[in-house]
């Protein structure tokens, strides 16, 4: 690479952040602004002085096996399987059989308005395109379902399938691309391709999550040394990646070739380090990896989207040739999408396996189906030289599958992306319910009453005058009880809503005590994950509208990830993984502190300014007998554990004494390197000795 590529690459990194400002200004969307932009580097080039810019290219290579892993880890790491599996039918409804609808009419039916018009396309082509198109991108449109307040489920759903319609779409990109290539052999080719198409899906499936379990694993080994961990993690997306592409190149059993499909994999393997393999982690990398990826996945969709409307502006057809086949595109893609949804949902609908998928979002889905990144790197991957019979255009199949593939990606940033926000208000979709609605308003309060307090701590510490103080406490105190006000006016008589906010902010508050007790080490990864399972659940309740328990001594359901493990140990005759008595006692024990804790704040609630905001007295009664009962519970069984084995507290003690120690000397050890006290051949020196001990 020359100093050009260098300078075209850092100066479209410093473009996209200008571009992303002006979008944070103009509310218009990034991805839509990305695109205009890269559209204007073209006569931009054309001046001597920024001749470089258009020196980077967007290779198949690059976009092939660096970019595209990067994308799908960044949106697979923080989807939980067990949100996945609560609407798992939906989610592949939608990726593999309304992507198979859309990709076949779309090939068909193109053919066929095609030819009717005189444009003579092969119909391989039209299905190639078909399947090129019929992928959603949730890049383009996650981020304006979260500004406009699109419900949690319908974004889990869109993502869903967004993810895995990826993979979907590419394994029939392949097959067809292969057809395109070698040719048709009639009933072979269509056995051929459907056992390539089951053996990618199902094959990328087991290697991505092989490969997720391995790096967890490797993570846990290496635990305590950040930048290994780190390094890790970033590896597991590209070597799940790449390592499918060598499996699908080299390996070949009973004379096929074992093709898997690397998206599906390196999705698999996303989910597994996201659900599993990030409880391996040290707490601050699991932080961070968070902040990282999403760092990573903004650089690179800036510079796929910015340089798409510089594809697409370098096309060697002209407008004037392609506008009509763009058109007739557009037009075609849109019915396809609405084939893949209402048709698709509404028997879905009739099987209520699942809760049903309201009319409204079925409209937004059809609607939102934008397209982007992973069309285009499927179009450069069609080879410049593939020529087919009775082609006789001045430009190339590949220009033409790209000049309307860029065209409807285009048409779906620029005039769909825009009009969600719109669309999502007609619908009706971003309206907030009773819950939300008084949810809003109390958040609103209690970050004010919070605010209120920390400045009489500031005036304590001597960071603020008695003037300052004055000021802004009457300004606070008016947000405060203007906040307040406006929660009463729209108060709604509904004991069960004013439970629910209740019960989440407790179940809230349980969360951030277990994460800390996790972080000082007082309890282990299993023990850890059960209990967050249970908050989760508990929470999922509550926001549905159900009673946050069942009963007192409720048995929950193992999570989906546990329950997977379980039958793979089961599978290979491993030893169980249940809880040995330590561990279920210092469980008990966890439950109990937090529940004795939940009991202070609730008893606490009544004791301070907080009862104005939650100020339903038999709601807070409720709360607290429910949850003194907990105690109860979780005490008779501590109880019933310390008669069998009464050596179980004074071991638990000692060891959480011992952990107590080490979380000490490594905070003490991080303040003595932080504020220069000590230098850093001396911090790593200490620091391995602390872990080695």
């Amino acid at each position: 690479m020359n100093l050009e590529v260098f300078l075209s690459l850092f100066s479209l990194m410093l473009i996209s952040l200008i571009v992303y400002v002006l979008a944070q200004k103009t509310r218009i969307p990034y991805t839509v602004l990305l695109v205009i932009a890269g559209s204007l580097l073209v006569p931009l080039s054309q001046v001597e002085f920024f001749s470089f810019i258009t020196s980077f290219d967007l290779t198949p290579e690059l976009l092939f096996f660096v970019f595209l892993p990067i994308l799908i880890f960044e949106s697979a790491y923080n989807i939980k399987v067990r949100d996945m599996l609560d609407n798992i039918r939906a989610i592949s409804l939608l990726a593999i059989i309304g992507l198979l609808v859309s990709t076949f009419f779309i090939g068909f039916c193109g053919y066929y308005l095609f030819q009717f018009l005189g444009i003579g396309v092969p119909l391989i082509v039209m299905l190639l395109f078909g399947a090129i198109i019929s992928a959603t991108d949730p890049v383009a449109v996650l981020a304006l379902f979260k500004d406009y307040g699109a419900p949690k489920r319908l974004t889990l759903i869109f993502e869903g399938e967004s993810l895995f319609n990826d993979g979907t779409a590419f394994a029939i990109f392949l097959v067809f691309l292969d057809i395109m290539i070698y040719g048709y052999s009639g009933t072979t080719s269509i056995v051929n391709g459907l056992l390539d198409f089951i053996v990618s899906l199902f094959g990328g499936i087991i290697f991505g999550l092989s490969m997720g379990f391995l790096f967890s694993k490797m993570i846990e080994l290496v635990k305590g040394r950040e930048h290994l961990e780190i390094t890790l993690t970033l590896l597991v997306a590209h070597f799940t990646f790449i390592l499918s592409e060598v499996i699908s190149e080299y390996i070949v059993i009973g004379g096929i070739p074992l093709r898997l499909s690397s998206i599906i994999a390196t999705l698999a393997a996303s989910m597994v380090m996201g659900n599993y393999g990030r409880y391996k982690m040290s707490l601050g990398v699991e932080e961070y990896m968070e902040r990282f990826w999403s760092y990573f996945g903004f650089i690179v969709n800036s510079l796929v989207f910015l340089l798409m409307g510089l594809l697409f502006i370098e096309q060697s057809i002209a407008l004037h040739v392609a506008i009509l086949p763009i058109i007739l595109a557009v037009l075609v893609v849109m019915t396809g999408r609405a084939l893949a949804i209402y048709p698709v949902l509404g028997l879905f609908n009739m099987t209520r396996k699942e809760q049903p998928i309201p009319m409204a979002w079925m409209h937004l889905l059809a609607w939102g189906g934008l397209r982007g990144s992973l069309a285009v790197i499927m179009v450069l991957l069609i080879p410049d030289d593939v020529s087919l019979p009775g082609w006789n255009y001045a430009f190339s199949v590949k220009e033409f599958v790209t000049a309307i593939t860029i065209g409807c990606i285009y048409f779906t940033l620029l005039v769909k992306a825009p009009s969600i926000g719109r669309v999502m208000k007609k619908l009706d979709i971003d309206a907030l319910t009773d819950y939300e609605e008084q949810s809003y308003y109390k958040s609103k309060s209690l970050i004010n009453h919070e605010i209120l307090a920390t400045l009489q701590q500031l005036f304590a510490e001597h960071m603020l005058s008695d003037r300052q103080l004055q000021l802004l406490t009457r300004r606070f105190q008016q947000q405060y009880e203007r906040a307040r006000d406006e929660y009463r006016k729209k108060q709604v008589d509904d004991r069960k809503i004013n439970k629910n906010l209740l019960s989440i902010f407790v179940l809230g508050m349980e969360k951030a005590d277990l994460k800390e007790m996790y972080r000082r080490g007082e309890i282990n990864e299993k023990i850890y994950k059960k209990i967050l399972t249970l908050l989760d659940i508990q929470m999922e309740r509550v926001l549905h509208g159900c009673s946050q328990l069942n009963s007192l001594d409720e048995k929950f359901p193992v999570d989906s990830v546990d329950k997977f493990l379980n039958g793979i140990r089961r599978l290979f005759f491993l030893p169980s993984q249940e809880m040995q008595p330590e561990e279920l006692y210092i469980y008990y024990r966890t439950e109990y502190q937090l529940l004795v804790n939940s009991v202070a704040r609730l008893d606490g609630l009544t004791d301070t300014s907080l009862i104005e905001i939650f100020d339903d007295a038999k709601a807070l009664d409720e709360m607290i007998t429910l949850y003194k009962a907990l105690v109860d519970n979780t005490q008779k069984n501590l109880d019933r554990m310390l008669a069998e084995n009464d050596a179980l507290q004074e071991k638990f003690n000692a060891n959480l004494v011992e952990k107590t120690i080490v979380a000490k000397e490594l905070e003490a050890l991080q303040y003595l390197s932080k504020n220069g006290i000590i230098t850093d051949k001396l911090y790593i020196m200490l620091k391995n000795e602390l872990l080695v001990e």
